[in-house]
């Protein structure tokens, strides 16, 4: 009997495992990015699969020629969903990638707003939080610094309960014209 509950076990087990690997493999065909997702799955980030899956959302690399811009979300010439993020950081380590990743997963409006934005953000900081290994020194940067700052916030908004990431995003310049605040 207990053979057979540990053969079960067994069976189940990787049935789940390769089930879930052929779902990645329909999100994006790069070994990078499907390492990336890889991790996010192994960390829990189940809701990041969830948001892909329902957007039926790919995920590749993309020149993006905007310098300041990590990933971005946009439509293909079928209207699908697409997370391209910029090509600059295909070298950047796994974890940062997967950040980018969760972040863009949080958009569903063709528009973000500011509570998406903040949300989307959020969850970016959340996840290097989670995935950044303590004894990795990562390279030193934009992103790295992006992350790391974004981290100090969310860290920060956690044990007093306030929301720097969302302030942060309101008094930006560049998110208040694009939401219209100004």
């Amino acid at each position: 009997m207990k053979k057979l509950l540990v053969g079960l076990m067994v069976f189940f087990t990787l049935t789940v495992t390769q089930a879930f690997a052929y779902n990645l493999k329909s999100f994006t065909s790069d070994a990078k990015i499907m390492a990336a997702m890889q991790l996010l799955e192994q960390n829990g980030e189940y809701d990041v699969f969830a948001n892909l899956k329902k957007n039926a959302v790919k995920v590749k690399f993309y020149h993006l020629s905007m310098n300041n811009v990590y990933a971005a979300n946009a439509y293909d010439e079928f209207g699908r969903r697409v997370i391209l993020i910029n090509s600059a950081y295909k070298n950047a380590p796994i974890e940062q990638i997967a950040c980018l990743i969760a972040h863009e997963s949080c958009h569903v409006a063709r528009k973000a707003t500011l509570e998406e934005e903040t949300r989307a953000t959020s969850k970016e900081a959340s996840c290097w939080t989670k995935l950044k290994k303590s004894n990795v020194v990562y390279p030193q940067t934009k992103l790295t610094k992006r992350l790391d700052n974004l981290a100090g916030l969310h860290t920060a908004s956690v044990q007093d309960g306030n929301n720097y990431i969302g302030d942060k995003i309101a008094s930006s310049s560049f998110y208040r014209n694009q939401f219209g605040m100004n």
